[in-house]
């Protein structure tokens, strides 16, 4: 149950390193505060082929050149569409920061979704659907997450903390897709 208004949402900055014939990609991020802990709806809209957008989120092994607060990124194991995955990182909130990790299990349907549930970690809980859906432009990307904090830093700062986490993270694996899809070309 969701008992808070969302907080307002975000569009990514152009990037200027892109081709000026790349839409700058768009982001969109809401937070909200549920019972427990939290709910984010995301969106990503794209200039990439949905193959290349696939590539990005699934690169564990170099997320930490993808994504800046990440400082070790490492698939414990797989089985076929079932991976393993850890990650370790310092999320930064103005002058604060934060350290944190996660231990993942993440089951695939290639190319389509991606389910994510927390093993272990800074939070209590928290899992993830991502989905993949090929558009004209490119690919519109929707993601939901539910989740428990389990540190009283992100419950002091949560809300807006955890959407400029999302907002900075999808846009800067966005600006890699676009990197990507152009090197393709």
């Amino acid at each position: 149950m969701v008992d808070a208004a969302p907080l307002a949402t975000h569009t990514a900055p152009s990037a200027a390193a892109l081709a000026p014939s790349f839409p700058a990609p768009k982001v969109t991020v809401s937070v909200v505060k549920s019972r427990d802990g939290f709910i984010v709806d995301a969106t990503l809209e794209v200039a990439a082929a949905p193959a290349t957008v696939w590539d990005v989120f699934t690169d564990f092994e170099h997320m930490t050149a993808i994504v800046t607060n990440l400082t070790y990124s490492h698939v414990l194991s797989s089985n076929g569409n079932v991976w393993v995955v850890q990650q370790k990182g310092e999320a930064k909130f103005g002058l604060l920061s934060y350290p944190f990790e996660s231990v993942r299990e993440i089951r695939t349907e290639p190319m389509k979704r991606m389910m994510s549930k927390n093993i272990s970690g800074t939070f209590k809980s928290m899992e993830s659907e991502l989905q993949l859906i090929p558009t004209a432009f490119g690919t519109s990307v929707k993601y939901h997450a539910e989740g428990i904090a389990d540190s009283i830093f992100a419950k002091l700062f949560g809300l807006s903390f955890m959407r400029h986490e999302f907002e900075e993270q999808f846009t800067a694996m966005a600006v890699e897709m676009q990197k990507r899809q152009m090197a393709a070309k």
